[in-house]
């Protein structure tokens, strides 16, 4: 793991973040990704700047997206500066998920 990608898994594991059971370096289909929660089917990547416009990213997020995972990316500078406001937005995209299923649920 990167630097930074050992810095959001320090905030990752062990549930710390609404519950929700992360994995690092996990094969989805013929990638492998950053981090996921498989419960919640979400999908962290984080990337230096060689990703920037990558092509090879953008067919690897919509095989992700196909298969019904969320995707947030955010830039190694942001983690290693903003760990606050990373977790912030992985807490955010779990709590929306959430809320999602509970008005599925509570609309049938």
């Amino acid at each position: 793991m990167t630097r930074a990608e050992r810095a959001l898994w320090r905030h990752l594991r062990m549930r710390q973040v609404e519950g929700a059971r992360f994995r690092r370096q996990h094969p989805v289909g013929p990638y492998v990704v950053d981090f996921v929660c498989l419960a919640r089917r979400l999908v962290i990547e984080v990337d230096g700047g060689q990703h920037a416009g990558s092509a090879s990213d953008a067919m690897r997020d919509a095989f992700l997206r196909m298969r019904g995972y969320r995707l947030l990316r955010f830039w190694n500078h942001d983690v290693l500066g903003n760990p606050e406001g990373v977790c912030l937005r992985v807490r955010q995209a779990l709590c929306a998920d959430a809320l999602a299923g509970q008005s599925r649920t509570d609309h049938r």
